[in-house]
């Protein structure tokens, strides 16, 4: 039995009911699967959203409100318009979810079970989180460039993902696509550590408030509390990293060449103020909520079919 402020997960030595080893490389990779099915389709579906937010983002002006913005585009590019910038969200969403998921199970086994197994459950969690996000988001980074130069400028800077790969390359080399890891990481570590550590615990606190453990649970009712807690977890993922989302979208679409990211930093905020750094809050409350959710529940509905475990109220 776990004492107080051990970080103890259950089956150590045991296989999931589908015959899975917890915590075995294969445990891992499917987690890292998981990560994938649960972060690449549920942005590519928020396209819309994102795209309005991220051109509102750079231009305040460019649309009154966002039913106005999604007419405006619909009427000049059809569906495809609105869902412009779909191929560098699926592919760099997929590539970060693999490395976030995937990593954060790494992580909060070896931080909670083998490096410091007396450490409080919430360290373990957000240290885990910022260690897989760092990693994550190195995958994520040269998609997010091409995704958001081609969404924020107009007319677009490229129409396709491999457009706009081999111009960033041709002009600026492997670093035009990096030149946001530092604010993108800025944006997203908050982000995560919120999100899983948010997550966990609320899913602990749902199942001590329902009473019972976990374990007398059906997988439909688990996997309903797992879609709870995430989309509570998105609400407070989205306000603490709103600022840092904003940045990135000013540094990707108005950073100079040659300009240190400082430097660029500090005449985008001048030119903006802090209130222009919650430009779109709204909206992105409204998504990340709303996707938060749902990753949790794709990713440990996934976990179920395979017959693992689903994440967190141990």
């Amino acid at each position: 039995m776990a004492t107080q402020g051990q970080t103890q997960l259950p089956g150590r030595s045991t296989k999931g009911k589908g015959g899975i080893e917890l915590y075995s490389p294969t445990y891992f990779a499917a987690c890292t699967l998981g990560g994938v099915m649960a972060c690449g389709p549920t942005h590519t579906s928020v396209t819309p959203l994102d795209l309005v937010k991220c051109r509102r983002q750079v231009d305040p002006k460019i649309y009154s409100s966002n039913i106005q913005a999604w007419r405006a585009i619909y009427s000049k590019e059809g569906l495809r318009g609105v869902f412009f910038g779909w191929s560098p969200t699926f592919i760099g969403y997929s590539c970060q979810g693999a490395g976030k998921y995937g990593f954060y199970e790494v992580f909060k086994y070896l931080y909670g079970d083998k490096l410091f197994p007396n450490t409080n459950k919430t360290l373990v969690y957000l240290g885990a989180s910022a260690s897989a996000e760092f990693l994550a988001d190195i995958a994520l980074c040269p998609f997010e460039a091409i995704k958001v130069r081609m969404q924020t400028t107009l007319p677009p800077f490229a129409n396709t993902l491999r457009e706009g790969w081999g111009k960033v390359a041709q002009k600026e080399g492997t670093a035009g696509l990096y030149k946001g890891l530092q604010p993108l990481w800025g944006r997203q570590i908050p982000y995560t550590m919120v999100k899983f550590a948010t997550f966990e615990t609320t899913v602990n606190y749902i199942y001590a408030t329902l009473g019972k453990p976990k374990e007398s649970y059906n997988s439909l009712q688990q996997t309903g509390v797992s879609f709870l807690a995430g989309y509570i977890a998105g609400i407070g993922c989205a306000a603490i990293s709103h600022p840092a989302d904003v940045m990135v979208s000013k540094l990707n679409a108005d950073r100079q060449p040659g300009e240190s990211g400082g430097k660029a930093m500090t005449r985008i905020y001048g030119n903006i103020g802090f209130r222009g750094l919650w430009n779109g809050l709204p909206v992105r409350i409204i998504m990340i909520g709303t996707l938060t959710g749902f990753q949790w529940l794709i990713y440990d509905s996934f976990k179920v079919m395979l017959g693992l475990p689903t994440t967190g109220g141990h």
